[in-house]
C-alpha cells in the first residue's frame, strides 16, 4: 500500500483516526479506543500456554494471539474518597479554574483515559456521561456526549448539567469547551501526552481538580507499581522487532506507528524493539509495502477492531508487504482490544503485563 485514503466524515464516526496532542479535524496521530471484536487464539496451532518465568517465545512457532486482561474493568480505590472542595487548579491551557462541586463529573478525551482515572480514584458514581472511547464495563451505560465520533456536542453536555468537565486538547472542537466555560461550568484541561511516564501526572492533575489529592497519590503508587512489575516481567534474550499497525479497512486507512506514537512506549515496556522507530518513522505514517518489508518485524501488533476491519489475519496478510515480513510469514499477529491497548491510564500496568504474555509466551490457548 503506497498511501492512505482518508475516510469520509460519516466513516470517521465509526472508524476514528489517530490524532496528535492538539485537537484538530484532519491531522491525526494517536489512536482512539472502540472495541468491536476480539479474536480468539483457540483455533491456532502452536500457541503455548504461559508459565511463570517463561522463556521468550520463538516468533515462528506461535501464530496469531489475542492479548487479554482478566477483567477489562477499572479497579477503583475503596473506600471512595470525599472531595475537599473548593479546589483551585491551573488548567493545562493556563486558565485558573475553581471547582466547587464534584457531584456531576464529565470526563472526556480521545482515549478514554480521563474517565478511567476518575473511576480509578473511586469517584465513578459521580460520572454522568462519557466519550466514545470510554468503553470499560463500569462506564458503558453512561450517555455519550461525542455523537460525531470524537466531537463534543455542547447540547449533549449541557443537557447533563455537569458540575465539572475534565478534558484535554485531544478532544474538541475548542469552541465547545469555550462555550461550556462561558456557561459557568468549570472546565479543567489536563496534559494530553499519552505515554506510560505521563500517567502519574495525569492522575495527580485529575485528583487535584476533584479535591482528592491523597487518593491521587494512593492511585499513583498502585499504578506505578503495576507498570514497574510489568516491565520487569520481560524475559532476557533477543528483543523481538514489533510493528504496530493502525488499521481501519472499511475507511481505507492503513498506518504504521513510529517514535512518539504511543505504541512505541508499549512495545518498549515489554522488552521489544519498535520496528517503525527503528527505520526512522515518527508518530503515524501511511503504511507502504517497502517500509514494512524494511522494518522486518518479527511480530505485528494491531487493535482487535482494526484486525476485524481487514478480514482478520487472512485479510491482513493480503495487504501489500505484510506477507513478506518475518511476522507475516509466521502469521505472528498479536491483537488487543481497542479500549485497552493504547489507553494510557490506571489499567496500563495490567495492559503491559497482558501484552508481554501474548508476545513472549504466545498467550493462553482456549
Amino acid at each position: 500500500m503506497t498511501g492512505t485514503i482518508r475516510p469520509t466524515r460519516a466513516a470517521a464516526r465509526h472508524a476514528p483516526l489517530p490524532r496528535s496532542g492538539a485537537w484538530r479535524r484532519k491531522s491525526p496521530t494517536a489512536p482512539p479506543a472502540a472495541a468491536l471484536l476480539a479474536l480468539l487464539c483457540g483455533a491456532v496451532v502452536g500457541c503455548s500456554a504461559p508459565t511463570s518465568g517463561a522463556a521468550p517465545a520463538d516468533p515462528a512457532s506461535c501464530g496469531p494471539v489475542t492479548a487479554t486482561l482478566d477483567s477489562t474493568d477499572v479497579i477503583a480505590l475503596r473506600p471512595a474518597p470525599t472531595p475537599a472542595l473548593p479546589a483551585t487548579v491551573t488548567s493545562a491551557d493556563g486558565t485558573t479554574v475553581t471547582v466547587t462541586d464534584a457531584s456531576r463529573i464529565l470526563p472526556v478525551n480521545l482515549y478514554g483515559s480521563i474517565a478511567e482515572t476518575v473511576f480509578g480514584l473511586g469517584l465513578g458514581d459521580n460520572v454522568i456521561g462519557r466519550d466514545t472511547s470510554t468503553t470499560f464495563p463500569a462506564a458503558a451505560h453512561l450517555p455519550v456526549v461525542t455523537p460525531a465520533g470524537h466531537d463534543l456536542s455542547a447540547e449533549a453536555v449541557l443537557a447533563l448539567n455537569p458540575t465539572v468537565v475534565l478534558a484535554d486538547d485531544s478532544i474538541g472542537p475548542p469552541e465547545v469547551l469555550r462555550q461550556l466555560r462561558a456557561s459557568g461550568i468549570p472546565v479543567v484541561l489536563v496534559e494530553a501526552e499519552q505515554t506510560l511516564d505521563a500517567v502519574p501526572g495525569h492522575v495527580r492533575a485529575v485528583a487535584a481538580a476533584l479535591g482528592v489529592t491523597a487518593a491521587g497519590e494512593q492511585l499513583v503508587a498502585r499504578v506505578e507499581g503495576e507498570i514497574a512489575a510489568a516491565r520487569r516481567s520481560a524475559p532476557e534474550g533477543r528483543a523481538p522487532r514489533i510493528a504496530f499497525l493502525y488499521l481501519r479497512g472499511t475507511a481505507g486507512v492503513y498506518l504504521v506507528g513510529g517514535e512518539g506514537a504511543g505504541s512505541d512506549a508499549m512495545i518498549e515496556a515489554i522488552g521489544g524493539v519498535d520496528a517503525g522507530s527503528a527505520i526512522g518513522l515518527a508518530k503515524f505514517r501511511p503504511l507502504t509495502s517497502e517500509g514494512l518489508i524494511n522494518a522486518a518485524p518479527d511480530v505485528i501488533l494491531v487493535m482487535s477492531a482494526g484486525l476485524a476491519s481487514v478480514g482478520g489475519v487472512d485479510g491482513l496478510l493480503k495487504l501489500p508487504g505484510v506477507a513478506q515480513t518475518p511476522a507475516g510469514a509466521a502469521r505472528r499477529i498479536v491483537d488487543m482490544e481497542d479500549g485497552t491497548l493504547l489507553t494510557f491510564g490506571t489499567r496500563s500496568g495490567r495492559t503491559v503485563q497482558a501484552l508481554a504474555t501474548a508476545v513472549h509466551s504466545c498467550g493462553a490457548r482456549s
